[in-house]
Parts: C-alpha cells; sequence; structure tokens
C-alpha cells in the first residue's frame, strides 16, 4: 500500500482541454449494439463525441470515425446545425484533390453548464462552466447554521444568481449535494441539512424552467477523479465535508445500491466505546470523528501541538477501521479522500493508511494506493458538468 501525490494540480479540471475532452468523450463507441428506437440518439452522440475530440472534423472525417453513411453524417449535422450544438469552422486548409472540405466542431462557447456544489460545511458554491469544462464564473453563499427550507432557499438563489449571469444559453444544470439521493434528484435524506425526501431537482427545475440533474456530491466527486483525475476503475472517492460520504466506482461504473445509498459510510458506528452524538440520532458515526465542522471543533480545543496531532491520528484510524471492510470486499485498487488539504494531509491520511495496512492482508491489498484528489474545490462541480453533457449531448 502507497500513499501517492497528494498535491493539487488546481482548480480547473487537472489538465489542458484537449485532454479534458478526450476524457469526457470516452464512453459511447462505434459499433455499440443499440435498439433501433434508439439508434438516432445514439448516432447523434457518436457525431458530438468525435467533433467533442477532434476540434475540426469534416462530414467525410465524421463519416470514417463513427462508422456511419455521409448520407446519415449529413442529416444528423444538419440537425445539430439547426439546434446551434455544431458550428461549420470554414474550408480546410489543405493540398487535398478534390473539393475542399468544410470542418465542423462543438459550439464549444454557445452554450454555458451551470454547476453547484452543496457539501461544503459554511458555503454553497456555484460555477459557469464552458462545453470544455473550463469555469468561467463563481458564485458563492455563505450558509452557516442554515438548514430545511433556509437551506433550499440558500441553494436556489445561488442558482439564480448562476442564471444571471450566464452569457449563453444553458445546456443544463448540474447539482452535488449531501445525503443519499435517488434517481430522480429527491435528496431522501441528509440529516445535516435537515432535508428528507426533499425533491430538489424538481424545485430547482420548477424554479428555473431548466434541465436540472441532482445527485450525491461524492458520487458526482467519484465521477469526476475518475474522468478527470485517472483514478483506478476499481476505486472510492471519500468526500469530506459537512458530512462524510463516499463514491463507489467498480469495473468502471459508478454503483448506486439497493437504496441509491451506496458509499454512505458516514452514519457507519466505528468502534465500540460510544462517541459523540450523530445528526441521525446514533452515538460513534464516523461523521462524528471525521466531518470537518466536530473535526475543526477538536482541533481548535486542543491545547498543544502534541494533542493536535493526536486529534488528527485518531480521526484517519476511525477512517481506515471504515474503509478496510470495503477494500477487503470489492478489493479496490485506489482510495482517493477529497475535502480540506490543511486537515486531511499528513498526519490524519498516514493514520489511515497504517490502519488499513493493519486490517487488511498484504498479498491481497498490498498494491492498493491511498491519496488525495488532486481536482482542488472544484471536484464536485466538475463532475457535476459531466452530468449534464452526458445527459443533454451523450458527451461522457
Amino acid at each position: 500500500m502507497t500513499t501517492a501525490d497528494m498535491t493539487p494540480t488546481g482548480t480547473q479540471a487537472g489538465g489542458d482541454k484537449e485532454a479534458r475532452r478526450t476524457a469526457l468523450a470516452s464512453m459511447v463507441r462505434p459499433g455499440a449494439r443499440v435498439r433501433p428506437e434508439h439508434a438516432r440518439r445514439h448516432n447523434r452522440a457518436l457525431v458530438l463525441q468525435a467533433l467533442y475530440r477532434a476540434e475540426g472534423l469534416s462530414r467525410a472525417d465524421l463519416a470514417r470515425e463513427v462508422g456511419l453513411t455521409r448520407v446519415t453524417i449529413s442529416d444528423l449535422v444538419a440537425d445539430l446545425i439547426s439546434e446551434d450544438l455544431v458550428v461549420e469552422l470554414g474550408i480546410r486548409a489543405d493540398s487535398r484533390p478534390g473539393k475542399p472540405a468544410t470542418l465542423l466542431d462543438i459550439n464549444r462557447a454557445g452554450f454555458a453548464i451551470l454547476a453547484m456544489d452543496l457539501s461544503k460545511d459554511a458555503v454553497f458554491r456555484g460555477v459557469i462552466a464552458d462545453l470544455d469544462g473550463t469555469v468561467v464564473h463563481r458564485e458563492e453563499l455563505d450558509v452557516t447554521g442554515l438548514t430545511g427550507d433556509a437551506a433550499v432557499e440558500a441553494a436556489a438563489s445561488v442558482l439564480d444568481r448562476l442564471v444571471a449571469a450566464a452569457a449563453a444559453p444553458v445546456l443544463g444544470v448540474g447539482v452535488g449535494s449531501p445525503g443519499i439521493v435517488d434517481a430522480h434528484g429527491t435528496v431522501l435524506r441528509a440529516p445535516n441539512l435537515g432535508w428528507q425526501d426533499l425533491p430538489l431537482q424538481r424545485i430547482l427545475a420548477e424554479r428555473t424552467g431548466l434541465p436540472v440533474l441532482v445527485a450525491n456530491d461524492a458520487n458526482t466527486a467519484a465521477l469526476a477523479e475518475r474522468t478527470f483525475g485517472g483514478a483506478d476503475e476499481n476505486m472510492m472517492l471519500v468526500r469530506v465535508g459537512r458530512g462524510v460520504g463516499a463514491g463507489l466506482v467498480v469495473g468502471g461504473a459508478l454503483i448506486h445500491g439497493a437504496s441509491s445509498a451506496a458509499g454512505e459510510i458516514g452514519h457507519v458506528v466505528v468502534g465500540t466505546d460510544g462517541g459523540e452524538q450523530c445528526a441521525c440520532g446514533k452515538h460513534g458515526c464516523l461523521e462524528t470523528w471525521l466531518a470537518i465542522p466536530r473535526l475543526t471543533e477538536r482541533l481548535d480545543a486542543a491545547a498543544d501541538p502534541t494533542a493536535h496531532e493526536a486529534v488528527l491520528v485518531e480521526a484517519g484510524e476511525r477512517l481506515g477501521i471504515s474503509l478496510a471492510p470495503v477494500v477487503g470486499a470489492l478489493d479496490l485498487g485506489e482510495v482517493v479522500l477529497s475535502g480540506p488539504l490543511d486537515v486531511l494531509d499528513g498526519p490524519l491520511l498516514d493514520s489511515a493508511v497504517q490502519t488499513l495496512r493493519n486490517r487488511t492482508m498484504a498479498s491481497v491489498h498490498g498494491h492498493l494506493s491511498v491519496r488525495m484528489t488532486g481536482l482542488g474545490r472544484d471536484i464536485v462541480v466538475l463532475g457535476a458538468a459531466v452530468m449534464v453533457l452526458t445527459d443533454q449531448l451523450g458527451v461522457s
């Protein structure tokens, strides 16, 4: 088991635009078997993904790239141009024989994606990104102490600001929310925000008239890490903020579970020594040891550097205890932590690694990598943007 590089790579997508496009346009493949009623949508996604990767293909190039006839490509491109999703760049500047080809591209600057992160302990964050995943505008709102309807209104207020600031038509809205979120964007339970059976996706869609997708913040972060961070296809992303949750990717696919609660490790009791009462009502949940508000309180109360480090070591140990059975059961290749670097990196991470080493078989799980994410504070909004691209364009 090793601790990999823990240095953040910035608040953008963790690489240049070409790398982001390649990462995003990687799921739909030419030749995939598809039902006839879905063929046009499938072919449309193939065209958009090919253009997204290449930034400049002719109609003939597209036909060769995706394996469709030129007539089919011409019809699809005509529709996409009429929808302003594809633009003509002009004539290709080359010396090929025959009629010069007109190059096409995704209308990268023609649409905006709105993405929100509601998982921070004291702030709701929103961004406007272009179709390349580059953040062009930010909004933040202090939500210290807000729960229930007040927190819902705060989230809606951030979205209102993003809508007002968007300089291009909005393709869609992606939201990463703490708690258990079902496939319809209903927050089934988010104890730290006082939300239960809250149809957040519907509320925000009705308020704005825009396509909205709401998912668990750890799942969106896992999607971003898998897409942009080069994570293993069998990995766990542990998100530490207002609460503690995790996103699980097995065989390259995000796992949701029978009740949309896969990865909800924050409300698993760790240890048999009691502990503080959790927002869920139990005592000794992982969140009581690791959630940033609780951890910050204990760090502030530490009398000296030795006591300060002891708080971090104990929190890391509890994290390792909770992770070991998951690592053992799923044979994960990587565990990635996302949250405040100044708290999680160092003694806490080292303690979690040591605990995992002590509680798993070195001969089987010795390859496991445990590291901090390199995607920084934008990890959730990046995953939310990917959700929108997948839902609206088939680019994933």
